[in-house]
């Protein structure tokens, strides 16, 4: 019986043609900043092919439908890789620079990198969604946790505030900084640490001038020691969980009704 020869697949191309933008990373936006275009001993500019099982040679020539060197022929017309403004783009006519920037060039993801459109929607769509939640947790929150939350960001000035201008601050905070907020609100001891504070600023507590004990202010009677390189009130809010920080806790929340 006679067998038929199975014809190979051939792999499709599925690159994407159409205009290209690379920006510098880190919002790096010189006049112009070059990157290297050509393989060369004191700038090497190799891509290690997989498939082939060893490097290849990168080079740019405008003249010629491939960055390999060892898939260009004939003279070469050199051409310059130059982000102006701390961007490049790059039109749909040339593929092979294209494809050198974004698949083979070894600087991408160190020096620049490509414009993502669809993970930009995806990465503006979930920023959105973080600030909706944010803010409708600021909408219903109760005075007290919100004044706990503005004082990691404004400090003692949350004490002379009127409830509204907490309210105000505590949306605007929630719009410019979403992911902090809602880890300030799921943060249990941000409440604890602000009542540390206002305990303190009641006169209700003492804190050493090193900043190293805890006190009742009324007789001086020592409560905590504070560990050696840790923030005193994170120190505080951690030592009323425990079974004579709860009493202590309970006791200055008697004073403060």
């Amino acid at each position: 019986m006679e067998t038929k020869e199975k014809t190979p697949k051939v792999k499709k191309d599925t690159w994407e043609i159409k205009d290209r933008y690379y920006h510098l990373l880190n919002e790096a936006s010189p006049l112009t900043f070059r990157i290297n275009s050509r393989h060369s001993m004191r700038k090497p500019l190799m891509y290690f092919d997989e498939e082939k099982g060893y490097n290849r040679e990168l080079r740019y020539a405008t003249n010629m439908k491939s960055p390999f060197v060892d898939e260009q022929n004939g003279p070469v017309t050199l051409g310059h890789i130059v982000f102006e403004d701390g961007v490049l783009m790059v039109p749909k006519s040339e593929i092979a620079l294209q494809k050198m920037l974004s698949l083979y060039h070894p600087n991408k993801n160190l020096l620049y990198s490509e414009k993502d459109d669809v993970q930009e929607a995806v990465d503006d769509l979930d920023y959105l969604e973080t600030e909706i939640d944010a803010l409708n947790a600021a909408k219903t929150m109760d005075i007290d946790q919100a004044e706990a939350i503005l004082r990691v960001e404004a400090g003692s000035s949350v004490s002379k505030m009127s409830s509204k201008e907490l309210k105000r601050d505590l949306l605007l905070f929630a719009r410019s900084n979403p992911s902090l907020f809602l880890e300030l609100a799921n943060d249990e001891n941000v409440e604890l640490r602000n009542f540390g504070i206002k305990a303190v600023e009641a006169n209700i507590l003492g804190l050493s001038q090193d900043q190293r004990t805890f006190t009742w202010a009324s007789n001086g009677r020592k409560l905590m020691n504070v560990p050696f390189d840790e923030n005193p009130y994170s120190a505080l809010a951690a030592w009323f969980k425990t079974d004579e920080g709860v009493e202590v806790y309970k006791s200055i929340e008697k004073k403060f009704k």
